[in-house]
């Protein structure tokens, strides 16, 4: 039995640690953020349909602003498209909190309105539900 719907939305918040660096200025690489669309991604498929799925693609991904090590970052995953199988799901990751080292080394500010710094849209697959079985036997 599926529960997918359009509009299920799930998010996550994850403190970014500054081992997660790559590049000067403690940036953070894009690929992190995938990751965590896939851990996102993966929760929306266990709510929606009782399994894990699989990442089959992205159709577009757009990285808006930099993650930086000491950040707060929320992502969020909202089905956009229910197929048999597939679900379209659009991805927003967005700093709520961010490091202020220009005050001192553990200085942080909850940012007044969340900044958007990547979003994308992707497809997940999941088993036949048996519903869907049954119809087409």
């Amino acid at each position: 039995m599926t529960n997918a719907s359009v509009g299920l939305t799930v998010t996550h918040r994850r403190y970014i640690p500054y081992s997660h660096a790559h590049y000067a200025g403690n940036l953070v690489d894009g690929a992190y953020v995938l990751g965590l669309f896939g851990d996102v991604a993966t929760e929306v498929c266990i709510v929606a349909d009782g399994d894990e799925g699989l990442f089959a693609s992205y159709s577009d991904v757009q990285f808006l602003q930099p993650l930086r090590a000491g950040d707060i970052v929320e992502v969020k995953a909202t089905i956009s498209r229910v197929g048999n199988r597939s679900r379209e799901i659009t991805f927003e990751a967005s700093v709520v909190c961010r490091g202020r080292a220009d005050l001192s080394e553990s200085a942080a500010e909850v940012l007044a309105e969340p900044l958007l710094i990547t979003k994308a849209v992707g497809t997940v697959v999941v088993p036949v539900s048996d519903s869907v079985a049954d119809k087409t036997q």
